[in-house]
């Protein structure tokens, strides 16, 4: 295990017990799956509809995306974490971002995070406009991000690229099903899902000592329109419904869809923003590609009639 790819806090605390507060009962779906599943392939706007209402979460299958590159990319975002900290620390002001112990950041990009919340996870975000463009590898070295980074950079490039066009597909497509669901203007209702905001964020959740747990990500909502997850086999994701944690059990080849704030106030609370958490307690370490999109920057959000 290379212990100087992980942020020093987590190798300080490696040995100590992880103590999180578990004061809500947990609904452990090993043996039985009851998220909604979702067939791309021959999508029901009714199956849809009531994923949206009664879960805000639901479980896509037949995607399009090839196996192939789902597990490429799950390769080689576990290369980049590899990499030692300081490497990873070189990309803080660079068009990439790193940073760990939370996902929250502040307006200027700054980690939100205190001793007290430390959340058990490292971050990398990918933009995905100008991905494919070589001037974004130039930009990187003009802040002097060289070496290994650079190295593992240009092979996962092209991957991001080519993943965040099929996450750009499936998030158009499941927004319009849904936008015809709730009969949006189609006029307004297209700025509501922006491509240009979207982006890739890949999550390391280091592994832990045996018979500790921590959280890699505390109890929250996507602020999205749209969040798109490629989940690993070790499992963590549990989403809150009807005052029970669930336990989303990992399905290859299958992606999460949650949605996000944004979607639940364009519905007016018709649809609702999926309350969800990851909990770490492997030996290994846990890595999700997540996919985010959100309405233009500039547009005004509004409720159907």
């Amino acid at each position: 295990m290379n212990n100087e790819s992980y942020p020093p806090l987590f190798n300080q605390q490696s040995h100590q017990t992880q103590i999180i507060d578990i004061d809500e009962p947990i609904q452990d779906l090993e043996d039985l799956d009851l998220i909604p599943i979702i067939d791309l392939q021959c999508l029901s706007l009714d199956k849809l509809e009531e994923a949206c209402k009664d879960w805000g979460l639901f479980r896509l299958v037949n995607h399009g995306i090839p196996s192939k590159l789902m597990t490429q990319i799950q390769d080689q975002a576990k290369n980049l974490f590899s990499l030692s900290f300081e490497h990873k620390q070189a990309i803080l002001s660079s068009p990439l971002s790193y940073f760990w112990g939370t996902t929250a950041r502040t307006i200027s990009g700054a980690a939100l995070r205190s001793p007290k919340t430390i959340s058990w996870v490292e971050v990398i975000n990918f933009p995905l406009v100008g991905l494919s463009e070589s001037r974004f590898e130039d930009s990187l070295k003009m802040y002097k991000i060289y070496g290994l980074f650079i190295h593992f950079y240009g092979r996962v490039r092209s991957l991001m690229d080519e993943y965040g066009r099929h996450q750009a597909r499936l998030a158009r497509t499941i927004y319009e099903s849904m936008a015809k669901n709730l009969g949006l203007d189609s006029r307004l209702s297209k700025s509501y899902l922006s491509e240009s905001t979207g982006f890739i964020r890949v999550n390391r959740c280091p592994r832990i000592p045996k018979g500790n747990q921590a959280w890699g990500v505390g109890v929250h909502t996507d602020s999205t329109l749209l969040s798109i997850l490629n989940q690993d086999q070790l499992g963590g994701l549990e989403v809150f419904k009807e005052n029970k944690w669930i336990l989303v059990k990992p399905i290859a080849d299958s992606l999460i869809v949650n949605l996000g704030d944004m979607i639940q106030t364009i519905s007016n609370d018709l649809y609702t923003s999926a309350k969800h958490r990851v909990k770490v307690k492997k030996q290994e370490d846990r890595i999700t590609i997540n996919y985010f999109v959100f309405p233009q920057f500039d547009c005004t959000l509004q409720s159907p009639k």
